[in-house]
Order: C-alpha cells, then structure tokens, then sequence
C-alpha cells in the first residue's frame, strides 16, 4: 500500500512526523511525507520518500490556502491507500481525498489547534478553523493526540474516542557526543538550555532572560526559532545580560542533540494563559529527559505528572524572574539531588520512548497493515 502523511511544517525539524513515517515504513508499505519548503529550510534525506512544497506565501491565510490547495491536488492526482493528516491545518485536503478515492483517513492532532494563541487573538480566523474541525472531527475513525489532557477535551467534544501517542524520542538512537569546546560553548559555566521550534509568546523565554540578572557563572541558550526570539535577543540588551544569553537557529535533529546533551539544566515554561498551553506536554521535555538534563518546568498539568512523577526536576510555582532565578540556584547547589535526578532520569527514558510508544500507533493501524 501507499501511505501519504501530511503536514505544514518543513519535516526537518518534526520529529513526530518522522518518527510516524519510520514506524510506517518499517512495516513494508510505501511511506511518502508531505510538507513544505521554506526560504530557508535544510536539506534532508530520509529513508523514505519526501515531497515538500515550494509556496511564495510563509504564512497567514495566502500560505494555508495555497498549501491546502496544493496538497489536494497532490492526493487527487497521487495514488494513495492511507491518508494521516497531522493537526487541522492539513485536514480538509485530506477529508476530502478519503471520500473522493475511498482513502482511510488518520488524524493526528498535535494540540489543541483551536485554541492556540495565534487563533485565540483572531476570532474570525479562529472561527472559520474551528468549523472545519466541528464539520469533519466527528466522522474521523481513527484518532490520536499528544496527551491524556487533550484527548479528553476531544472527546468530551466530539463524544468520540480519541487515543494518546506521546511525542517521546528513540531510545536506541545514540546522543551526538561533541565536546563544548567543539561547540563554542564555555567549560566553566552551567548551561540553561530553552530548545523548540515554536518559542513564542507565553512560552517563558522573556522571564527566562529577564532572570539573567540575578545568576552568575550560567548561560541561558536558546535554541530554535519563533514569534519572540527578536523580542529575546532585543531583551538580553535591554537588561544588561547579552553575554549571558546565545542564541542558536534551529537544527537538525541530530546536531541539536550535540547541545542538549552538553547542557546542565532544561527549561520548559509555558504559561497557563491559554486552553491549548494549559493542557500542553512540550515536546524538549522528553528530549531533555534523553540527554539527561534535570528539568525545571512550570506548573501545568501534563507537565507536572513527568516532572514530579518521574521525579526528574522542580516545578516553577511562578514566572516571577527573581524566583525561577532563585530555583535555578537551588537546583545547581544541591549535588546529591542533582545525582538522584540523574539516575531517575535514566529510568525515565528507559520507559518514555519511541519503541515503547510506537506499538500503540501499529495497533491504531491494525486494520490496515
């Protein structure tokens, strides 16, 4: 059989994606992986085929129109015996394909798409999404997104069932061992690593750097791209702390390994100011838990059930940047906790990865493979 899976994103960076289309493909059956190709997006090579679109709108309504357009015609004119839309941005092309050609359709929902920041401070835009999801959501068969938290608001929804696949990594895949000196990163100082594609607003990175000025002997790098990272680099002058903070564009999966295995702490600290943030599980979370880094993360609840559960880190009670300052301090200074957590660590990846999790996506797809 053809597989064709669908995203928005330039695959480069996507780990969830990827990690679908190598299950996938490992089954035999052809896999080809859609997205798009921006300005500035790297090459890739995978050990499946890829398609990426080359659109002259980047964003806003001209890109989503001309990418679902363009993605319609690809599934009409492309043979296909599987669609997996990944979140709504792909889904109508999709929806439309399945009964056109008789295509069984998969859903991945990332997030709360909906409810994102982005949408919430558009109504308008936000309504004409959230009537393709009402429209199409409650005749999708098969179902899944990132967490308990989020599944239950779909399916408390829609009155449907919707399954859970945690965004976790391979465990068998080796962390890149680089040394700092060959990264340009300092010996002597503790390294606050703030990794993710999509670091913007409400994510914590303002009040990250604002706490720069209460630490010493640390560097805060930030590594990934969005909405605030001009805001962050212009922040870092504003305070006083440019040689305190680094900031990095994103990275190939495997070069950004490299970093994170080289940091001491990982920062996840999105803010409760939305549905879709509330309810959120960041995808560096695991990625840190990988590499080995104690977690310092804020108190939401898909966050708090890793981080205290797996005993792995401290929770930030408050965005305050004297405070997350001053648990950043407690963090470092306690070396026998700071061993403990290393070993948990450990246990947690053991039991947070892809192998593990990657059975229940080849259930999902049971009746077709």
């Amino acid at each position: 059989m053809r597989i064709i899976i669908s995203v928005v994103s330039d695959l480069v960076t996507d780990q969830r994606v990827h990690r679908t289309a190598t299950t996938l493909s490992g089954t035999g059956h052809e896999v080809i992986l859609v997205g798009r190709r921006k300005g500035d997006s790297q090459d890739i090579s995978r050990s499946y085929k890829t398609v990426r679109f080359k659109l002259w709108w980047e964003k806003g309504a001209l890109f989503y129109g001309a990418y679902n357009l363009r993605l319609f015609f690809f599934l009409l004119f492309n043979k296909v015996d599987v669609l997996v839309s990944n979140d709504l941005d792909t889904l109508l092309p999709n929806y439309l394909i399945s009964k056109l050609k008789g295509a069984k359709l998969y859903y991945d929902a990332h997030e709360y798409f909906t409810e994102v920041p982005e949408l919430v401070s558009r109504p308008k835009i936000q309504k004409i999404w959230k009537s393709i999801e009402r429209w199409i959501f409650p005749k999708l068969a098969h179902v899944w997104t990132v967490n308990d938290s989020i599944a239950k608001l779909y399916s408390d929804e829609y009155r449907k069932e919707v399954g859970v696949i945690r965004n976790v990594p391979f465990s068998t895949r080796p962390l890149a061992v680089r040394t700092r000196a060959e990264l340009n990163l300092p010996a002597d100082k503790k390294i606050l690593l703030f990794q993710g594609a999509g670091i913007n607003i409400d994510r914590g990175g303002e009040e990250a750097v604002e706490a720069m000025q209460y630490l010493d002997n640390c560097l805060l790098l930030f590594i990934g791209g969005g909405d605030v990272m001009n805001r962050l680099k212009e922040m870092a002058v504003q305070f006083k702390v440019a040689e305190k903070v680094r900031f990095i564009a994103r990275l190939p999966f495997h070069e950004l390994q490299s970093y994170t295995a080289l940091a001491d702490i990982g920062l996840s600290l999105d803010k409760d100011t939305n549905i879709n943030y509330r309810y959120s599980l960041p995808n560096k979370i695991f990625d840190y838990i990988h590499a080995g880094l104690p977690v310092l993360s804020s108190n939401l609840l898909e966050l708090r059930k890793i981080v205290d559960g797996y005993k792995v880190g401290m929770i930030a009670e408050s965005h305050n940047p004297v405070y997350l300052a001053e648990r950043i301090k407690e963090m470092l200074s306690d070396e026998k906790r700071f061993d403990t957590w290393k070993e948990n660590l450990k246990l947690a990846a053991a039991e947070l990865c892809w192998e593990k999790e990657e059975q229940k996506l080849l259930q999902i797809f049971r009746d077709v493979l």
